[in-house]
């Protein structure tokens, strides 16, 4: 069985080096880490990064924690040693090189309340199976956010477009999309503007142009969704950042929600509404973003 790894850093953050020593070390996974008092999970105040990692290789680690730093410093988080994060991770995939697919996750908090110190750790272990998914699709829901699309300009304390540990809504979400037959969630603003999914980014292809939400409405600028717009100007086509309706879902050729462990899952139903799967794209798409390296 692949193993289920876990490493703590020693000195996550810039601000409280620690000269001479190691900058991770290998715990446990079984054994308790994080304390009752760490403010990442009693408020949820940190952030986290899921990076892939395929055949022993990190996947796209740059622009991840590059969002990491960014996400921090939305939540006035200590700036991260990227380098020392960069490390584990490069360790981790190191150790998981026989596994075909598996991923890391960077979870960077606040630390123990009261305390001075940031709390920084990275879980990997092999990938769920999402074949199905890849080859099947997802069927989504449109659900309101509840912000205006502007919201990331209008209250940028409510911290839209940072990576938090706050997913509770995100969890509610999705049980609202099973509750009404769906697997996931497709969020619109409360004026009617195309954001994101749960866990990933839409992108809409309409004859030779690759298309995804702009990432000026408070929504995640996605690795993978990065990734797969290279991957399409590989082939010929154009790519745009756009302020997009529901109305585009419709004029759409295909359609996928983009994440970095699922990869490209395609859209097959929209409320209930069957829709159409362009397997051959979807297919070399997913080669592509299973095959990367860093």
């Amino acid at each position: 069985m692949p193993p289920r790894l876990l490493a703590l850093l020693t000195a996550p953050s810039l601000d409280r080096p620690a000269p001479g020593k190691p900058p991770f070390r290998f715990i446990d996974v079984e054994q308790p880490l994080v304390s009752a008092l760490d403010l990442g999970v009693t408020r949820g105040d940190g952030v986290f990064e899921t990076i892939s990692i395929g055949g022993g290789r990190a996947q796209a680690t740059g622009p991840h924690l590059t969002r990491l730093a960014r996400s921090a410093a939305m939540l006035e988080l200590p700036e991260p040693d990227l380098d020392a994060w960069r490390s584990v991770v490069y360790a981790l995939a190191e150790e998981l090189s026989g596994v075909k697919e598996a991923f890391a996750k960077l979870v960077y908090t606040r630390g123990i309340e009261g305390g001075d110190r940031p709390t920084g750790w990275v879980f990997a272990e092999a990938s769920p199976d999402h074949t199905a998914a890849r080859r099947d699709g997802v069927r989504v829901v449109l659900l309101d956010r509840g912000y205006a699309h502007d919201v990331a300009s209008t209250a940028p304390w409510l911290l839209q477009g940072a990576k938090t540990l706050s997913y509770a809504v995100n969890r509610a979400a999705v049980r609202e999309a099973h509750r009404r037959d769906a697997d996931d969630v497709l969020f619109l603003s409360s004026d009617g503007f195309l954001l994101e999914g749960t866990t990933a980014n839409l992108v809409l292809k309409r004859g030779d142009r690759l298309t995804t939400p702009a990432t000026s409405l408070g929504i995640l600028a996605g690795t993978t969704q990065a990734d797969a717009f290279s991957f399409a100007r590989s082939q010929g086509l154009t790519t745009s950042y756009e302020l997009l309706t529901p109305d585009a879902l419709e004029d759409a050729e295909a359609l996928w929600l983009v994440s970095s462990v699922r990869h490209a899952a395609p859209i097959r139903a929209i409320d209930g509404v069957e829709r159409p799967i362009d397997r051959a794209f979807t297919a070399a798409l997913n080669e592509f973003l299973v095959g990367r390296r860093d």
